[in-house]
């Protein structure tokens, strides 16, 4: 094959068993590519891209599959561009900046930082798997976000690759392009580098759990803590569900009978002010019901991030398949917003269970579900009424996850007719092929009822 002669046979995947390991994500499975491409440099994407128009395929970027919204899978013949093997980096501590190709997995960023006293504080929960590239495609944030920000707070530049092949390095200056490129999930181009801000490592840090008998109880102490001046790193939400998955999973001595549970660090280089601000939290909960426990020493402390990161894995045992929501709210509607989305998973009879970043208003309720008992119609049904609760409450429909493939079709709620042809008008001038993951984020504007 000519792509093979131009890269090596070790670059191109033409059997159907390596093929069908690139048809999935972290939930949605795809259809099989047509080849994939496990590029090493600039130079190489660029001679895929270039493939790619010669051939007529289109091309999907993938990272470490990881993903939560279908972004990454392809949906029919097609070039998969694996970024695995782009995994240089660099690290200048003088300017507190790193220069990474898109295949480092996130937490080797900021292990690497380390040694220099600074950090990377976009943190998801699969950041020992996910990669930078898959980050920088979907805005990823994590618990540190409500302080410390997401992905794009911290991208200076980038490097991508456009449809003919051409190679662009852009900053954030005049028409910030670095801003359209983060979040837009491989549809508009194929980013080869980005440059990173690293900001100093906090030198203090203290947690604390807070138990709640009612789960909108959890999420009034929230807003009660916030409206108190606290501006904690981490401040993360658990509901019943996911409390027992952990400990059947991980058996940390989580409170099983909790309706919900909060997750709080606060950190800073002064340790009085790191205590005072955990206090402020504490006394928030206590106001609302919550069961405070302040973790004692660091051991402590890391377990309750622990159960925090071991939520997709353990809930991903309760059911033979879910389908993830990630929805973003006002802080002020978050109380409205769990308890009605409790009452919908009563109403339609299947499993819900809700955790995030509830200090961002960003929540995840996760529909879980077995195809063979329940309708995925009905599965479908539920998702878009979580959709809706969080559109009539002010929301958005993704916080960190992409919109990709599962809430595509969402959009024409979220959008008004002018805002998603805009949206067309930027994707045809990036893109006027169609060459970058084709049928993910914009349903077609013809598909809009009426």
């Amino acid at each position: 094959m000519e792509l093979q002669r131009r890269l090596g046979k070790d670059r191109v995947l033409l059997g159907l068993a390596e093929r069908r390991n690139y048809a999935y994500d972290g939930i949605v499975v795809g259809a099989i590519p047509a080849l994939v491409v496990l590029p090493r440099s600039t130079a190489e994407v660029v001679e895929v891209v270039r493939f790619a128009r010669q051939v007529g395929l289109p091309l999907v970027a993938r990272g470490a599959a990881s993903g939560l919204s279908g972004g990454a899978v392809p949906l029919g013949a097609s070039i998969v561009v694996a970024f695995t093997r782009m995994t240089g980096f660099r690290i200048d501590p003088q300017a507190r900046r790193a220069v990474v190709q898109p295949g480092v997995v996130t937490a080797r960023l900021a292990e690497a930082a380390r040694p220099y006293g600074l950090t990377y504080p976009p943190d998801p929960a699969s950041f020992r798997t996910s990669t930078l590239g898959g980050n920088l495609a979907e805005n990823a944030g994590g618990p540190m976000c409500f302080k410390w920000g997401v992905t794009g707070d911290y991208v200076e530049g980038l490097e991508f690759v456009d449809f003919e092949g051409r190679v662009h390095r852009v900053e954030r200056k005049a028409y910030d392009l670095v801003g359209l490129l983060v979040g837009s999930e491989g549809t508009l181009g194929l980013i080869t580098e980005a440059q990173l801000r690293l900001v100093p490592a906090p030198r203090y840090a203290r947690a604390l759990m807070a138990a709640f008998d009612e789960v909108g109880r959890a999420a009034e102490a929230v807003s009660a803590a916030i409206a108190a001046g606290a501006v904690p790193a981490k401040l993360e939400f658990m509901d019943q569900g996911c409390i027992q998955a952990v400990e059947d999973y991980l058996g940390l001595g989580l409170p099983r009978e909790a309706a919900a549970i909060l997750l709080v660090e606060t950190d800073g280089d002064d340790p009085l002010v790191v205590e005072e601000e955990l206090e402020w939290v504490a006394e928030a909960c206590r106001q609302h019901g919550g069961r405070v426990r302040v973790a004692r020493d660091e051991a402590e402390r890391e377990a309750l991030w622990r159960a925090r990161r071991a939520i997709s894995p353990a809930i991903g045992a309760i059911k033979p398949k879910r389908l993830n929501e990630d929805i973003a709210v006002p802080r002020s509607s978050l109380p409205a917003v769990v308890r009605a989305i409790e009452a919908l998973a009563r109403e339609y009879g299947l499993r819900v269970v809700q955790f995030g970043h509830i200090g961002d208003g960003n929540l995840h309720p996760n529909v879980l579900f077995d195809p063979r008992v329940d309708s995925e119609e009905r599965v479908w049904s539920l998702l878009h009424e979580i959709a809706r609760v969080a559109l009539r409450h002010g929301g958005v429909l993704s916080g960190e996850h992409g919109i990709g493939l599962l809430k595509r079709d969402f959009m024409l709620e979220a959008l008004d007719a002018e805002t998603l042809a805009a949206f067309w008008q930027v994707k045809r001038a990036f893109d006027p092929e169609g060459l970058f993951n084709p049928g993910k984020v914009l349903p077609e504007p013809h598909s809009r009822p009426g």
